[in-house]
């Protein structure tokens, strides 16, 4: 029990130890009006909608995406330079990306940007949003309003479709329960599970 104990302790210490990438934006009126990602080297995720959120969203990215986004951070310097435009456009949220390597950390805001990877990187956390608003709204929806299951997997499949997936893992545990829920209606079952057969095989492809 000791031994098991000390590992534990171990693997906890060397996961707060593992370099760490944060995105913020905070964009009032807007749906969500505040987001918080981080994702760590190994690829475990957190996501949160409120700055005092008490229940983050915890996933795990697949490898692939967790090389993709500190790739990007790499290429900006570990955010080590300006990113913003300076341009006169419309607000888009106030953003910030942060990296952090133990006791050091560096950090960029910006509201738009013309750098490409900045806009890959953007994009990362743009889709890890989406996919993450569409688990809250699965969660919500199967528990309060089980007859609006079938309109939130459409939107689910919508987004699928459109290539805006990332960390898509984390919506793998509702999306089985629903399609195991007998008491659903049979279009919203098959539905769910074949969403969740779609995001397996996206995550064998990349294996």
């Amino acid at each position: 029990m000791k031994l098991a104990l000390a590992l534990a302790a171990t693997l906890s210490l060397h996961a707060a130890d593992l370099p760490k990438i944060r995105y913020t934006k905070t964009f009032p009126r807007s749906v969500p009006a505040y987001v918080s990602i981080w994702i760590d080297k190994s690829g475990n995720a957190e996501f949160n909608d409120a700055p005092d959120g008490e229940l983050p969203i915890k996933f795990k990215l697949e490898p692939s995406e967790t090389e993709a986004i500190f790739s990007l951070a790499a290429k900006l310097d570990h955010f080590s330079r300006q990113i913003e435009s300076g341009l006169k456009v419309a607000f888009t949220g106030a953003k910030v990306f942060r990296y952090e390597d133990g006791a050091a950390s560096r950090e960029v805001k910006f509201n738009y940007t013309l750098d490409p990877d900045a806009q890959l990187l953007l994009d990362w956390f743009e889709r890890l949003t989406e996919t993450s608003m569409h688990a809250i709204n699965l969660e919500h929806t199967a528990r309060f309003d089980r007859l609006g299951l079938d309109k939130a997997l459409l939107l689910l499949q919508v987004s699928a479709d459109r290539k805006r997936l990332a960390g898509a893992s984390q919506l793998l545990p509702i999306l089985d329960r629903i399609a195991k829920n007998h008491a659903a209606f049979n279009r919203v079952q098959d539905r769910a599970a074949a969403l969740a057969e779609a995001i397996r095989a996206a995550r064998t492809k990349t294996d």
